[in-house]
């Protein structure tokens, strides 16, 4: 039985997902970017087109797998991060994204049922 559960979530992550067998080292991540194709609309209904350069604009990924030293993320969070500060690397056909933790500005909290959203 292996004690370690990061590498069991890591194990169950790539039977569900297909992830490449790979151990990333030291404080390292592999995080792999949605693809988000055609316009999206800003907030307040302004049309944005998929070509729009979008600077200093931070962006959203998965975590695939983790390194040992890493302490705050776990495979299968959502973290945000500056997409200027990345290493892209191609594993099997699919681009993956290497950052290290302290690239990594949030980490995206599961919704709480019951739970109303607002802050007090």
């Amino acid at each position: 039985m292996d004690k370690n559960p990061s590498r069991k979530q890591q194990h169950n992550l790539n039977d569900e997902k297909k992830v490449p067998s790979i151990t990333m080292l030291a404080d390292r991540v592999l995080v792999q970017v949605p693809e988000i194709e055609g316009e999206r609309r800003s907030r307040a209904g302004i049309l944005i087109p998929a070509t729009a350069d979008v600077s200093r604009r931070l962006a959203w990924a998965l975590v695939v797998v983790v390194g040992p030293h890493v302490r705050a993320v776990k495979p299968g969070n959502r973290v945000l991060f500056n997409p200027e500060e990345r290493h892209e690397v191609d594993v099997q056909g699919e681009t993956y994204i290497i950052l290290r933790e302290r690239d990594i500005h949030a980490v995206a909290n599961d919704s709480v049922e019951g739970a109303t959203g607002l802050y007090l």
